[in-house]
């Protein structure tokens, strides 16, 4: 059922109550969120965290359902987690009907990107007097460079560990992790124009970082 205006206004004067005055450009961009995927702020569809807006469990629920989805199933991915900072991601394959191959995508979650319960103020006091683990992550207010790339790998499809076996050769090291801020910020750079400018050369470039199988006779 598509949103009429006086729907649409009311939702919005709803966030507002809720989150505040967040700007043209995030009303906007709720505005597209409610019209395009038929979320609900009312029905908890949406939250606005850290300036960004979110979709919820339910509402990821909620638009699958209108989507016709068959299923999801979901993966931990042990060698891009953290369990040291409590930072988690997923593969998420999802299956449109029964006989489906599916298609994939990536999530991550953290104490800064998911609601907790009760007062915000000791997790906020908490991620201000702790130092980032090592030289990539930052505490500026930025969002770390491992986030920046996760939600790269997330928006566009990327196979997580092609895009760590091409940034390490990108950067010169043997590994990401061994990589300077400054070269790590140049390739999430060149990443995300190659991916906006030619996705599927992209995708041939780390498919030829791919180990190759070997196949016994």
């Amino acid at each position: 059922m598509r949103k009429t205006h006086s729907s649409l206004r009311v939702e919005m004067k709803l966030a507002r109550s809720l989150w505040g005055q967040f700007g043209y450009v995030k009303s906007k961009e709720l505005r597209e969120l409610m019209v395009r995927y038929q979320l609900s702020v009312s029905h908890g569809d949406v939250m606005y965290l850290d300036h960004r807006w979110y979709v919820t469990h339910s509402g990821l629920l909620r638009l699958a359902f209108r989507r016709h989805c068959s299923g999801i199933k979901t993966t931990l991915q042990n060698q891009l987690s953290d369990s040291q900072n409590n930072r988690w991601v997923f593969k998420a394959v999802v299956y449109k009907s029964p006989g489906s191959s599916g298609f994939f995508g990536y999530g991550d979650a953290d104490p800064t990107n998911t609601w907790l319960t009760g007062s915000p103020t000791p997790a906020r006091e908490q991620s201000q007097s702790v130092k980032p683990p090592h030289q990539n992550g930052s505490n500026n207010g930025q969002p770390r460079l491992r986030d920046r790339l996760c939600v790269l790998i997330r928006q566009y499809n990327l196979d997580p560990n092609l895009v760590k076996a091409y940034a390490a050769d990108f950067c010169g090291t043997a590994s990401l992790k061994e990589a300077n801020r400054e070269l790590v910020e140049s390739f999430i750079s060149h990443l995300a124009s190659s991916a906006k400018e030619n996705r599927d050369g992209l995708v041939c470039k780390l498919n030829s970082y791919a180990q190759p199988v070997e196949v016994k006779l």
